[in-house]
């Protein structure tokens, strides 16, 4: 497998298949199996609970899916640990050496308790496991770990124990994983439906190098240089481009090596730098792909792959777009304290990721929403839970996995002990499914006004001026530092101070649209023509850097009449910091460029200007309107992010009554208006009623 080379999807390739996504969950294709219920006729609502078969006695399996079954989940989640499996090499026990090892009799047990499945077979699962389940043969072979710049290998300071991380690029790594696959999937096959509940199968897990992302990180693995190599020889064709682009008359593409750290005093010299960090999206989402078109090589019948992105993925070098190529699905994980910082954090991804599936067509999915927390993270409390997830159903989500819903050792905080006893934090859980299946909430669409777009190489080009070396912008972010705190602001010709004056741009635009109650999205670069249909106003983020296919689209969508803007600065470079020829349009119906210094006055002008719809609220709330297919509102999320009680008036508009969503109490609509309290770090679900 070339790790850089780029395939079509595999389920492009496959036969027709037997699952398949939509919207509005999993549809069931030809075939039947009397065992599981098909809740709306074939479409199985995407609602999951994870449980971890082979940290338990075989005897509490039943009463524990039994109890996720009760919660309301049509799901169950389950890793298949490679390393737990694996008694030495070439030799795996499924049951016949340790009962609690036995797949298949535990998916059988779900089938028979009427659960569906999504299996997760690795290689890399982490689940908190000691190598994060990839065996330790593999881990500690020092052909398969990636590498510093020195050539030493990259170590995870990790608990219980620090590792040495894998190279996704290692040919020795890969044939490994190969092994495993190709030994899983005869397992998992017969249990795929319709002939039993595996409806789902995960590809790796959070394939972001580990936590170990800084761009001059890792990895050097010589198969990582060898396969960068052939990157640039794609991108760049000649030794004659290479040398042109990356200023330096003696490199080939032969034998050219990655750059080790941040050595540009100009922007000029940025691009062999972000060339290196494009080359890492492109490493692991073909990667990704490879497992992907392994596991279908082996014989998994046609049900839909996915993977999941870390909570701080918009820091990362996963491109979702990009791993869409490969694989059906791309989900999310949540892990967030109830602050105003994590607020932003969760609006920002949620959106996005909606963004990206609701244009495929595919559901806006937590692959783990974090009930609870491993214990040596920060602890999560219940409130931090629901916060995190209320928050996210109010920018887009519309379908999770629990992450934990049953107990096992590394965790505090499950739902159910392994006994099926619920916990007092159940009950929580047990509303929410319950609302949202009555409220059919998977169909409802929260309809944006405002689109602001940060283009890829944005991202790339903060993960490229990071100022804190292996502490990599992902953990910052994780602890609530955005861009604008992790960028180097002073260096490369002041490169990184534009960074973070755009960073700061979309923060402000954020909290004055917000403000107004102006339905925003933050998107990539690839939801460009999505958002020029569907929003009333486009704002692509430039800091000085932007495509120059994506610079033209905006500005002939500017000069036809859109509302389109960029800023804080006009583009003088192309995506590789080359310097280009952008000339400024004219003929618009907004602003050009945002000015930083006038963020809030523009936006109260042009959302007068543009007629934008409004759903204010009192500050510090924060409000999402959810509506039916007519446009009719039913459902409001009022979000109160700070630490203290806050009370506001929401304009329920043509809605006639209202009651609590979660626990059916009346609402009072008075005058055209809802009078409502919100405790502190907490979020209120309102149902709108409506005149039939």
């Amino acid at each position: 497998m070339d790790p850089d080379a780029v395939t079509a999807s595999p389920h492009l390739q496959a036969t027709p298949p037997r699952v398949r996504l939509t919207r509005s969950g999993l549809v069931l294709g030809p075939g039947d199996n009397p065992r599981l219920p098909r809740p709306e006729g074939s479409l199985v609502p995407l609602i999951a609970g994870s449980v971890h078969y082979f940290r338990m006695a075989p005897e509490t399996w039943a009463p524990a899916l039994q109890a996720i079954r009760t919660l309301g989940c049509h799901l169950v989640d389950v890793y298949i640990p490679w390393s737990v499996h694996e008694l030495r090499r070439g030799q795996l026990d499924f049951g016949r050496v340790d009962p609690r090892l036995d797949l298949a009799r535990f998916l059988r047990l779900a089938e028979e308790i009427g659960l569906f499945a999504i299996a997760r077979p690795g290689p890399h699962i982490n689940a908190e496991l000691t190598y994060f389940g990839i065996p330790k043969r593999v881990i500690w072979d020092t052909d398969c770990q990636a590498r510093s710049p020195s050539g030493e290998p990259v170590a995870l300071p990790m608990l219980p124990l620090s590792f040495p991380v894998p190279s996704y690029a290692s040919q020795a790594f890969r044939e490994e994983a190969r092994e495993w696959l190709r030994a899983v999937t005869p397992e998992l096959s017969p249990l795929c439906w319709p002939s039993g509940p595996v409806v789902m199968v995960q590809v790796d897990n959070e394939a972001s190098f580990y936590f170990r992302d800084g761009v001059y990180d890792q990895d050097y693995h010589p198969d990582a240089v060898a396969a960068y190599r052939e990157h640039l020889r794609r991108e760049y064709g000649s030794d004659e481009a290479l040398r042109r682009a990356h200023l330096d008359e003696a490199l080939s593409l032969s034998t050219l090596t990655p750059p080790t750290a941040l050595t540009a005093e100009h922007c000029d010299e940025l691009t062999p730098h972000v060339d290196w960090a494009r080359f890492q999206e492109e490493l692991l989402g073909s990667a990704v792909g490879g497992f992907a078109a392994l596991l279908r090589e082996a014989g998994l019948p046609g049900v839909p792959l996915s993977h999941n992105l870390p909570p701080a993925d918009l820091a990362t070098p996963l491109d979702p777009a990009r791993l869409l190529q490969e694989i059906d699905l791309v989900g999310a994980d949540y892990y967030h304290h109830a602050t105003p910082e994590q607020l932003r954090a969760i609006a920002y991804r949620t959106s996005a990721l909606a963004a990206l599936t609701d244009e495929r067509q595919l559901p806006c999915f937590a692959a783990e929403l974090g009930v609870g927390f491993p214990p040596f993270a920060p602890p999560l409390r219940p409130r931090d839970n629901a916060f995190a997830a209320l928050s996210a159903l109010a920018y887009g989500l519309r379908a999770f996995n629990l992450y934990m819903a049953v107990d096992r050792d590394r965790w505090i905080g499950a739902l159910f002990t392994q006994e099926g006893d619920p916990r007092p934090e159940a009950s929580f859980w047990r509303r929410l499914i319950d609302a949202l299946s009555r409220l059919r909430f998977r169909e409802l669409e929260r309809r944006v006004e405002v689109s602001i777009v940060v283009p890829r190489s944005f991202r790339r080009l903060a993960r490229v001026l990071h100022a804190f070396g292996p502490v990599s912008q992902t953990l910052l972010q994780l602890t609530g530092r955005g861009i604008d705190q992790a960028v180097l602001e002073g260096g490369v010709d002041r490169a990184g101070s534009s960074i973070v004056a755009a960073s700061e741009l979309i923060d402000q635009l954020w909290d004055a649209l917000e403000a107004r109650g102006v339905a925003t999205e933050l998107i990539s670069d690839e939801q460009l023509d999505r958002a020029l249909e569907r929003s009333r106003w486009v704002v692509v983020v430039c800091s000085g850097a932007l495509e120059p296919a994506l610079a033209e689209r905006a500005r002939a969508a500017y000069a036809s009449g859109k509302a389109v803007s960029v800023g804080p600065f006009l583009p003088t470079r192309d995506e590789r910091m080359r310097g280009a020829a952008h000339p400024i349009p004219s003929g618009g119906v907004v602003p050009w460029q945002l000015s930083s210094a006038r963020v809030a006055e523009q936006v109260t002008e042009l959302t007068e200007a543009l007629s934008l719809t409004r759903a204010p609220i009192d500050a510090p709330l924060r409000l999402t309107l959810h509506s039916d297919q007519a446009g009719v509102p039913r459902v409001a999320f009022v979000i109160n992010p700070s630490h203290e009680a806050a009370r506001g008036v929401l304009r329920p508009g043509s809605a006639v009554a209202a009651k609590d969503a979660l626990d059916g109490a009346p609402i009072e609509v008075s005058s055209g208006e809802i009078a409502l309290t919100v405790p502190a770090s907490s979020v209120r679900v309102v149902e709108l009623l409506h005149e039939a």
